[in-house]
């Protein structure tokens, strides 16, 4: 490489007896200059196949090698025409090449991209890969991780969420970016999105430490784990429902950078190669679905791992039967996860039925593509060094930024920090159990969120909790919020049922003026509670107990048993 220090200035006319000198023409030497200024970024291209580096063939499009002599080489923004410069690759253990490179032209920011490209043999159409070709991509950037500054991987937009999905959980302690892209129409076409969407990616992937695995497309950079297909035929492909992009690519490149994962341990980047889709299946919950379906996929052979897609919020059919074959599964060791079937959301135990596949062992996926659900799970089955249970947990577990663990509905409490929505929570929990109402009235002000239909870390929301005490003015106050009476906790139970339980009649009194009525899982129980308390009542027991129970018995009655 030039230095400064190496480029002697021109003289025309040297003193007679001066040393030589060596003489450069002005347009070497600033050649020369600006390669000393100008920074370099190098970029490894590993081309799998797909749409973008297709050309048409006799039945359709087909993939085509030679990708960058004849789609890059001759475009100016993937070529300043600087000379030919060879630059070490891995091909496979054992076995380095040397392979030609082409370079940018300068960015805004001062930098050009060097980068080469290694392609596949034989290149995929990405609706053929599989674990094994995964496998093959994370291996390739494992031997190259020490040559290159950044990899861009170019695949078939079909599994392109699988894949990135996949190399998400397989790859661990990364340091550098891997993006990976595609095109809905091949460069070789005059009318393409190829061009940008390689473009973007060698952008980001030469400019910015973005220390994950992404997924570029139509100007937009996700998190690969959070992207889905979500169109056939626009440019506009992929989405990532529930979560923002992490880098938009426009004139200029804007970055979010408080939603950039980065490595947190010590240790050295690693890949893991051995997981397997043959042990894991999906399956989509629609109305009508028979027991025996879900049975016969629950005894495939080496079946270890089970994708549920559910209705809206992790809902399914409230069928017993099919209660007791899921149950049957996890009690086989068979890893079940419950993912909704909407674009956005999450699962949770708002509505009955989710929380009966919870009972029956099935594991909340919270707000996980399909894609990362299935990739997730090969890996954590394929690691020999986790039992079924830690599987069980690592599925609702933020392993890479794949989910939201901390979802509207919280199931534990937390260890040690509290967010700024739990801390208030907690707090307006113990206000009301103190019958602190003015407390109550500064902790609402206060915070900036509406808290009165969270539920907190055991499950209520601030109505469950009022339901049962004293302080009707409390209760009154949240009603006139708009608190929701038709929530129902962890355990089933909505806050006008908390009510009755605890015989406070003037409660239930207010909560039925409010619209509340006991939901219909609630009602066997509520009768056989009403029945012990006339039981209890017609036995004679006087004193606090009788007057209790006939409290109980009118609670009841004014709740609609």
């Amino acid at each position: 490489m030039l230095t400064l220090s190496s480029v002697t200035t021109r003289t025309n006319t040297p003193a007679a007896g001066s040393p030589t000198t060596a003489v450069y023409p002005p347009d070497v030497l600033d050649v020369a200059v600006e390669q000393v200024k100008m920074a370099e970024s190098r970029v490894l291209l590993i081309m799998t196949g797909g749409t973008i580096c297709m050309v048409r063939g006799p039945n359709g499009y087909v993939p085509a090698t030679g990708f960058l002599d004849s789609c890059l080489k001759p475009q100016p923004c993937f070529n300043d025409g600087s000379p030919v410069k060879e630059v070490p690759v891995i091909v496979s253990d054992g076995d380095i090449r040397m392979f030609e490179t082409l370079r940018t032209p300068p960015s805004k920011h001062s930098r050009r991209i060097r980068f080469a490209a290694l392609e596949f043999s034989p290149l995929l159409d990405s609706s053929s890969i599989n674990a094994k070709g995964w496998g093959e991509i994370a291996r390739a950037i494992q031997r190259n991780y020490r040559l290159f500054d950044a990899f861009v991987i170019l695949h078939g937009t079909d599994s392109l969420a699988y894949t990135s999905s996949a190399l998400s959980f397989m790859v661990s302690n990364l340091g550098k970016p891997v993006i990976l892209t595609g095109s809905q129409a091949p460069m070789s076409e005059l009318q393409n999105d190829a061009t940008d969407n390689l473009l973007g990616s060698l952008i980001i992937a030469g400019h910015y430490m973005i220390p994950e695995v992404c997924l570029f497309f139509n100007h937009k950079l996700f998190r690969g784990n959070r992207a889905t297909k979500t169109n056939a035929h626009d440019f506009h492909a992929f989405a990532s429902p529930n979560f923002p992009p992490l880098a938009r690519v426009g004139i200029s490149a804007s970055i979010n950078w408080p939603l950039i994962e980065r490595p947190s341990t010590m240790q050295a980047f690693s890949v893991q190669t051995s997981l397997s889709t043959a042990h894991v299946a999906c399956l989509r919950i629609f109305p009508g679905i028979l027991p025996e379906m879900v049975r016969g996929v629950l005894r495939l052979k080496d079946l270890r791992g089970l994708v549920l897609e559910t209705f809206g919020a992790g809902n399914a059919p409230e069928d017993d039967e099919l209660i007791g074959v899921l149950e049957e599964g996890v009690k086989r060791g068979v890893v079940i996860v419950n993912v909704t079937q909407c674009q956005v959301g999450t699962v949770s135990p708002l509505y009955a039925s989710a929380t009966a596949l919870a009972k029956a062992g099935v594991v909340f996926g919270l707000d996980m593509t399909s894609e990362a659900a299935l990739t997730k799970l090969s890996c954590l089955l394929a690691n020999p060094s986790l039992s079924v249970d830690d599987i069980r947990q690592q599925m609702s577990r933020s392993i890479c930024g794949e989910l939201t663990e901390q979802a509207e509905i919280h199931f534990s409490h937390p260890n040690s920090f509290l967010s700024p929505k739990l801390a208030s929570l907690t707090a307006l929990g113990y206000a009301i159990a103190n019958g602190q109402h003015e407390e109550i009235t500064a902790i609402l002000k206060e915070t900036k969120e509406f808290l009165l239909n969270e539920f907190d870390y055991s499950g209520n929301t601030p109505l469950h909790l009022v339901a049962t005490c004293a302080n009707i003015d409390i209760l009154r106050d949240f009603l006139s919020q708009g608190a929701s009476v038709h929530l129902r906790n962890r355990d089933g139970r909505t806050p006008l049922f908390l009510a009755a339980e605890a015989g406070i009649e003037g409660n239930v009194e207010l909560l039925k003026e409010s619209g509340a009525h006991l939901h219909a899982d609630e009602l066997d129980l509520a009768t056989l509670l009403k029945t012990q308390a006339e039981e209890g009542h017609g036995n004679g027991n006087g004193g606090a107990n009788g007057n209790s129970s006939e409290c109980r018995v009118r609670c009841w009655n004014l709740a609609g048993v």
